[in-house]
This record gives C-alpha cells, structure tokens and sequence, in this order.
C-alpha cells in the first residue's frame, strides 16, 4: 500500500512563504522586503546559505561508498608494546583497520607494534611525516614476498604528494597497498573553511599526480595509489556536502587526465573542534561528524577520542570512539543506503555551491600558486575567530555553559590528536585556565535592579559570558554592594536601565566600584561599557582580567 504523505495538505508556494516569513521578522523590527536576504547565512569561506530551497538542480552525483564503512582507528602512543596492546584490543572489538601515527613511535619498531596482526585482513596506513620512507622500509619487510604484498587488501604507505622519497617508491606499493595521502585535514586543522580544504586536496591531488606519472607510472595507476583525507565537523550538512563535492571534483580531474572517476575518501572528525574543558560533550560532537562522514559516503571513519585534546587517549575513550561508529553502522543503518542525502535539494545546491567555489580557488590556485589558497585560508581563519570570539559560534561547554566545578579527566601527554589543530575552544580555555591558577578565582558583582522576573534573564547571561573565562559571579542588589569585587555589572530591563542605571551606577562607585558594565545595549551616565548577545566575549573578559589586576 502506497502512502501518500502530502495528502490533505495544499501545495504552498515561494510568495506564501515569504509573506508568512516577513510578517514574523517584522515583528522583531525588520523593515525591509527581502526575507531571503535576511535570513540567509554565509559560511567562512562564502558559500551562502539560503533559508528556502524550492527545485532540485540537475547535477552529476558521483556516489561514494556503499555498504559498512572502514572503522579506522588511529594510534599515537609512543611505547610499542602499549601500542600494540590497544591495536589487539581494538581489532578485537570492531575496528578493521589501523591507522600509525608515527611522529613518536620509531618507525623501527613497527614489528613489535604490529606483532599478532593479521596484516592480509587489517589494512594500515602510515603516517610518519618525513620519515615516510624509514616507515614505508619497515613495514614492506614485514611483507617481503611479492605474494604477501599482493594479498594486502589495502592500507597506504603514507608519502605525502611532495615527499622527495615519493619516486623511489613509486612502483613498489602492490595489490591494495596505496601510496600516498594527500591530508586536508591539515588545512582544516589551520583553519581552512570546507571550499579551501577542497581546493587545497585537489591542487595535492594533481600535484601527486604528476610526480607518480614522472616516475613512469601509468596515469590510471596513479590514480589508484592516492587515498584522500578530510575532516569531518559536527556541521553535518556541510561535511555531508563537502564529501560529495570532493568526489564530483576529482571526477572532473580524472575526466581531464584519463583516470578512473573515483575517490578513496578517509573522513576523521575534526580536532579543531574538540574541547579540553567539558571534553564529554566531544562525544555529542564526534557522533554527529561521524554520522555525518558515514552519510557522505566516505570509505574509512576515523573518531577521535572524547579526551583526545587532553593527552593520550585511555582504553575507554577509544572503546567508546569505536563503538561510536559500530552503533552507526550497525544499529542506526547509517551505511544501508548509499549517498542518503542525495535529492535533497538543500544538500545538492550545497554540493553544488562548495564544488564551484572550489574548484574557482583550485585554478587560481594552478595559474598563480598555492599563496592563493593560503590567502583565502588566512581571511576564513580571521572570520571563524571573530564568530568564536563573539560566540556567534558557541563551543558548548566551553563559550556556553561552561561549568566552573568541572573536574577534568588527567590523560598521559602526548600526540592525543593528529598534528597540532587550532582548537577553537583554546582562547576560551587559556582564559580558564588563567582563572584557575589564581590563589582566588576572579570574580564579578552582578547588581540587579528591580524583580527576579525582570533581571534574571540577562543576570544569566552576564554570568554564563563571564564564566567563560572562569570569572565566578555573585549575585544581589545595589545596596548589597561593599566594594568587592572590584568590577560590577548592572542587571536589569532597558526600562528599569532608563529610570535607574545612572543612579545605580553612581551609588556603585561610591561604594568602591572600579568598572561598572551593563547587560543590554545603550548609553548611561556612570556606566563605562556594555555586554550584550554578539558583543566580544573575549575582549569583555581580557578587559575584565585587567581591571580585577589578574596576574598574568
């Protein structure tokens, strides 16, 4: 029996929905006449997200992965026998593949950490930075016969596109062994927007290419030894989008160069977005970006560890990372359909919109050099640090609803994360952490003028901002004041502000105030400065450091 889900609804149309739009931001103070406008959004690299999509655009759908996903893990710690031990664990418990951070692992003693894997069921890939070719040495004297290197069934030796070794070892990946990654991850991780991270892995796409074809490889083979890895964000839209975007944009380079049309995709979650304070929330975060990667089709998942901003992740961080991904694939059905998200017109024109504006930025990039996408990298950057700075981009946890009490889990130090990523959580958290070494946490008077019905809201809002930089908050009338703390903010309605901030504000001073801030928007004689939704949280908090004399 067939359903009809639209029966008894009448079809609507672009003008109802603007007039319905526009009468409800009129009553918010709009005076304009273009609610598309309006409520459009753009991201950091200037894609423009529209409130309403109404048709479905006719464009090439490269289909990604189908079917169960490679669980991919990765390993950093720098004790080979521990290593290997949480290796077993994992390959015991779902995980199917591994991936080797070797940046403090010697790559010698990759017999010890692989010891006890069956390396023609595992997939590995290296990752040892410039010590690719020791690593790459290594691990195919584990498989020394050309009989057990045809029996890989996949994995990458880890060559960066512009690795000088690249050459020499061009012809020796065999079966599914690839050869080289070419890492967006560690764009994202500086803080490229999802276009430059695409056009960032397509220019050392091609440029890996070039150097496999010039030491005599078929362009077809060249092709089959490059594997991709992008970062995958708790914006599941966008990752979704930028996935299916990458795979449209190699296609058209493959189209061009007379390669096969397909993309090896290894999606991680992101570290830029993990927390160190309240790092429990990272696993609401990595849940979503793993949904998200799994949806969007790529080939391997990997999930940082809840704890991995705070050092080495423990065995328990890692159970729940990789049962994180069985949970998907298994229970939910994630990986059941193949591109899920295709048809949706909001995704497709978001596909649609991040491919173009790549592959704009990628030949710019090939005609005037790669300073082109840096550039763009640096203005998207300086946009995302201003919407973390004025919370327009919360960090749950952290900028919102950070909790003073907290206790934070001690891990081990180490590479707990891949690379060194520029957390948006860490201007917030320096600020923390600053609070929490005072002999005496720096504090606040928040001043509320008139009912708890009237204040409450931005008294809320004023102590959840300072808080955020681990400034406490106490609470209570003018005429509770004693002259400590020695910065107050006044708490009220701009009614109550028009008939009682000056006052209010004068008795503070007398009383011994320094600073007095005031909740909300507007100009009041006494008042030195005001906090409101949008305003610099971290510039109000830096300010407020100085004026309470915190040590630095």
């Amino acid at each position: 029996m067939t359903v009809d889900l639209a029966a008894g609804f009448d079809p609507g149309s672009r003008e109802e929905w603007r007039a319905l739009a526009l009468s409800v931001l009129r009553k918010s103070g709009y005076e304009g006449d273009d609610p598309e406008g309006r409520l459009a959004t753009r991201t950091p690299d200037g894609v423009t997200i529209v409130p309403l999509y109404d048709e479905a655009p006719e464009l090439p759908r490269p289909v990604g992965h189908a079917g169960p996903w490679d669980v991919r893990q990765r390993h950093a710690h720098p004790d080979p026998r521990v290593t290997r031990e949480a290796i077993l664990a994992d390959l015991e418990n779902g995980v199917s593949s591994l991936w080797l951070d070797l940046a403090s692992i010697d790559p010698a003693a990759l017999p010890v950490v692989l010891d006890g894997v069956l390396l023609d069921l595992a997939p590995v890939v290296l990752d040892a930075g410039d010590r690719a070719a020791r690593a790459a040495h290594a691990f195919l004297q584990l498989n020394e016969t050309a009989s057990q290197l045809d029996d890989l069934p996949g994995g990458n030796l880890g060559f960066a596109p512009g690795d000088p070794d690249l050459a020499e070892f061009a012809g020796r990946a065999r079966g599914g062994l690839r050869l080289v990654v070419v890492d967006a991850l560690a764009y994202h991780d500086r803080g490229a927007a999802d276009a430059q991270e695409l056009a960032a892995s397509i220019t050392q796409g091609v440029a890996a290419l070039r150097r496999l074809t010039e030491a005599g490889l078929p362009v077809e083979r060249a092709f089959e030894l490059i594997e991709f890895r992008y970062a995958a964000t708790a914006d599941q839209f966008l990752t979704i989008a930028k996935l299916r975007a990458a795979r449209r944009l190699w296609a058209r380079v493959a189209e061009v160069a007379g390669g096969p049309p397909v993309q090896l995709q290894h999606a991680v979650t992101s570290g830029a977005m993990m927390t160190a304070r309240d790092p429990w929330v990272n696993m609401l975060r990595t849940t979503l970006a793993c949904f998200a990667a799994g949806a969007g089709g790529a080939d391997a998942v990997t999930v940082q560890p809840f704890d991995a901003a705070l050092g080495l992740p423990d065995a328990f961080a890692r159970r729940i990372a990789r049962n994180t991904q069985s949970l998907l694939v298994e229970e939910a059905g994630v990986a059941r359909v193949a591109d899920p998200a295709g048809g949706s017109w909001y995704v497709e024109h978001l596909t649609d919109d991040l491919a173009n504006a790549a592959w704009d930025l990628f030949r710019q990039a090939e005609k005037h050099g790669e300073q082109v996408i840096e550039e763009a990298i640096r203005q998207a950057r300086a946009s995302r640090e201003k919407d973390v700075a004025r919370r327009r981009r919360p960090v749950t946890g952290v900028s919102e609803f950070p909790n003073l009490a907290e206790r934070i889990p001690v891990r081990e130090p180490g590479p707990g994360l891949p690379g060194t990523p520029d957390r948006y959580a860490e201007p917030f958290e320096r600020l923390r952490d600053l609070a929490d070494r005072q002999e005496t946490r720096p504090a606040v008077f928040l001043a509320t003028l008139g009912p708890v019905a009237v204040h409450t809201a931005r008294a809320s809002f004023a102590a959840n901002l300072f808080a955020a930089g681990g400034v406490a908050t106490v609470t209570g009338e003018v005429a509770d004041y004693t002259g400590a703390p020695a910065v107050v903010c006044v708490c009220s309605s701009d009614r109550l502000y028009a008939e009682q901030a000056a006052q209010a504000a004068a008795a503070l001073k007398a009383a011994g105030a320094a600073k007095v801030w005031l909740a909300g928007k507007g100009e009041y004689e006494g008042v030195d400065a005001t906090l409101y939704a949008g305003c610099d949280a971290l510039e109000v908090l830096e300010t407020t450091f100085d004026d309470l004399g915190v040590d630095r």
